[in-house]
């Protein structure tokens, strides 16, 4: 067996060559390259057969085959129509490698279908792999499941998870990894809420500064499953792949399938060396080059006006965004033909002259005449059975003939599988940004999709695949406009999606109690400049809680900074207070976003820290956030890593706007007395002693290199 090991930065990939290929080893360097101590390494990971098995154990590739042995679910499933090719087997036909990468083809001549498994190792220490599946027979192949196959070592004994809902995105969930198999299947037609295509893998009790870590994440916006496993052979293994409806995919002759890309990252170090990898590999892409470390800070309108759009009490918004620091008005929902309620327009994407008489130029005017730029909102996949469109058209939506189409939000989805329908929608987009100075889109998704049909085939890989070229044709004609990924707050947040925007709007919540739990979530595998995070009123409008503005200006300090807050109606000091905020935020944004981030282990599982520390360790922030009452009297020491053990740093508390820290008799003395000349090998290790904290509130320790 050929062993083939390719490398870049401090990570390793070996794989086993034989047909589709099989990862030996991920992790760091192991001394062996590719043609060196083959025969050595391959005994030391050769396995007995156990009694009362088959006589050849079916190696976990990447796409293990029913028809070699393997007991698990097979990487391909499908058939022809006269039941052929279900139960494909693979010989080798071709390997092409470079020091970082390689492709290897696989061929069933029988099956005739032929495989391409593609594996690349980036400088951050993320590997992708992808594989493109030929149908070289003359007869169709209709492609059930392709799933994406990662061994892991025996000693991963759990499994971490994210779940949640609506406005509770991204909570993270443990579960052991025992003989069985755990399975997370989402078929909303987006990456959803409650099932995004990531998991992590690692040693029991691993945590963010601990233990060994694999992380694995599908680069898709559409329906996709994750599922973990441990075999009664001891095998232990993670499969990601695409879900696919019934009939989505049917190859015809000579055509090919594309699995979506899987990005994977190990960890000697807990979660935190998987989430700095994704972050380094996210921040390396050319796409990303093309926004700022100084992010904008947006006022968004949507919970200061809804769909009350009054040119007067938006130009006083506007104002008030310039007036406390902002540098970006987005208009949101409200603005287009019958949009007077969420019952009615979507589908009719021009300007409303009975709300704008004038059309938007008033508006934009004004707010570039303040130095801001503009950005505005838009939901192209939906429409409202309520607007001309629909009236127009009622056969260009999401659906299967004989059924009743559900509405979700008032709304159906918009087929832009159907090339009149996509030409429709393009036309109207690249009209609104070629027509006014628009520089930020927030573009919005409301709804799960439904009995995804078109033409009553199922449509919903196809309706993910139309957005993508939806997207991607306005960004090659407006290559400057930054656009948002929103859907329903943060329900397709992918690096699907990312390739071609530059935000996600993490949660329609704004309340920072729950946000600190969101935002933790989307930093394991997104850096925080691609998180939007915004200070909302001092009551919260998805949940009704209140909290102080310096609690609230905290947690959103470290994202993608922004308010939606009609600031109209805010006091003279709650405007002073958040400009403070905005101040602060703009004078280290450039450190928040592209420094590296640490989430922090604290034993009271109310206590939230994490931290922000440049690259080259000259300066850090972290922050320390109390959610609930203290799990004990007196608070634990806190370790500062990332820090450089030769510097020595000054140390000080920032208390933002009305925070203060909770009742003591005394509280630790560098609360009053900033440090100066401490050890960063101190810092890291032996910690600094927190002060006594009321429930939700959150501060800031900085550190300075001397």
């Amino acid at each position: 067996m050929e062993l083939i090991s390719i490398e870049a930065g401090d990570r390793q990939v070996i794989i086993a060559a034989s047909a589709v290929p099989e990862v030996v080893w991920f992790g760091e360097p192991l001394p062996y390259s590719s043609g060196g101590d083959t025969d050595v390494l391959l005994a030391l990971i050769d396995r007995p057969i156990a009694n009362a098995s088959i006589s050849q154990m079916a190696p976990a590739t990447l796409l293990p085959c029913e028809a070699d042995g393997w007991v698990g679910p097979p990487g391909i499933e499908g058939a022809r129509e006269d039941g052929s090719g279900w139960s494909p087997r693979f010989a080798r036909a071709g390997v092409e490698s470079t020091p970082t990468s390689v492709a290897i083809t696989a061929v069933d001549d029988l099956a005739q279908l032929r495989v391409v498994t593609h594996i690349e190792l980036t400088a951050s220490g993320v590997a992708t792999v992808r594989v493109d599946l030929h149908n070289d027979a003359t007869t169709d192949y209709s492609l059930q499941a392709l799933r994406l196959t990662v061994p892991l070592p025996n000693d991963f004994g759990e499994v971490q998870v994210p779940e949640g809902r609506w406005v509770h995105e991204y909570h993270e969930v443990r579960v052991p990894l025992r003989t069985g198999a755990l399975e997370q299947t989402n078929r909303r037609g987006r990456t959803s809420a409650d099932k995004p295509p990531w998991v992590m893998a690692g040693s029991t009790g691993f945590s963010n500064e601990r233990g060994a870590v694999l992380g694995a994440h599908l680069a898709w916006s559409g329906n996709s499953s994750i599922r973990a496993e441990v075999l009664t052979d001891g095998r232990r293994f993670l499969q990601l792949g695409e879900q696919l409806l019934a009939g989505e995919v049917v190859l015809s002759s000579g055509e090919t399938y594309h699995s979506p890309t899987l990005h994977l990252a190990t960890s000697t170090t807990g979660l935190n060396g998987v989430s700095q990898a994704f972050h380094d590999y996210v921040r390396s892409r050319p796409q990303h080059q093309r926004i700022s470390s100084d992010r904008p800070i947006h006022l968004n309108t949507w919970e200061a006006v809804y769909f009350d759009h009054d040119l007067d009490k938006l130009k006083a918004l506007a104002d008030c965004a310039a007036e406390v620091g902002a540098e970006r008005y987005v208009l949101d929902d409200g603005w287009f033909h019958g949009r007077r309620s969420d019952n009615a327009g979507l589908g009719d994407w021009w300007v409303d002259p009975d709300v704008w008489p004038n059309g938007l130029e008033p508006l934009i005017t004004h707010v570039t005449g303040l130095g801001l730029e503009f950005g505005i909102w838009v939901e192209p996949e939906m429409v409202n059975p309520d607007s001309d469109l629909y009236r127009d058209h009622p056969e260009w939506t999401l659906g299967v003939s004989g059924y009743e189409k559900v509405l979700g939000r008032n709304q159906l989805v918009l087929d832009l599988t159907n090339q009149e329908a996509f030409d429709h929608i393009l036309r109207h987009l690249d009209s609104l940004l070629t027509n006014h100075d628009v520089s930020y889109v927030k573009w919005d998704m409301n709804r799960d999709h439904t009995q995804p049909g078109s033409g009553n085939r199922a449509a919903s890989r196809g309706q993910t695949l139309a957005v993508y070229a939806l997207i991607d044709t306005l960004r090659e004609r407006h290559p400057d406009v930054e656009i948002e990924s929103c859907s329903s707050g943060g329900a397709r947040a992918d690096l699907g999606i990312l390739e071609r925007t530059d935000r996600v709007w993490t949660s329609d919540s704004n309340d920072a109690l729950e946000r600190q739990r969101i935002q933790r979530g989307f930093m394991r595998w997104f850096p925080p400049e691609l998180m939007g995070a915004h200070v909302g009123p001092g009551v919260s409008h998805t949940s009704g809680r209140t909290l102080k503005l310096g609690f609230r200006g905290t947690t959103a300090l470290f994202g993608h900074f922004g308010i939606e807050w009609d600031l109209t109606s805010a006091s003279t000091e709650e405007r002073s207070a958040l400009a403070t905020i905005l101040q602060l935020h703009k004078t280290h944004r450039a450190l928040l976003h592209s420094g590296t981030v640490w989430q922090l282990d604290t034993v009271d599982p109310a206590l939230l820290a994490m931290g922000v520390v440049a690259k080259d360790a000259s300066e850090a922030i972290y922050s320390v956030a109390q959610l609930e009452i203290a799990r004990y009297g007196v608070p634990e020491s806190l370790r500062l890593p990332g820090l450089d053990p030769q510097a020595r740093y000054s140390v000080s508390l920032t208390l933002v706007a009305d925070t203060t820290v909770g009742l003591a008799v005394r509280q630790p003395n560098w609360i009053t007395q900033p440090l100066a000349h401490v050890p960063g090998l101190l810092l890291s290790t032996m910690g600094i002693q927190l002060p006594c904290l009321d429930p939700e509130t959150a501060i800031l320790i900085h550190l300075a290199a001397d």
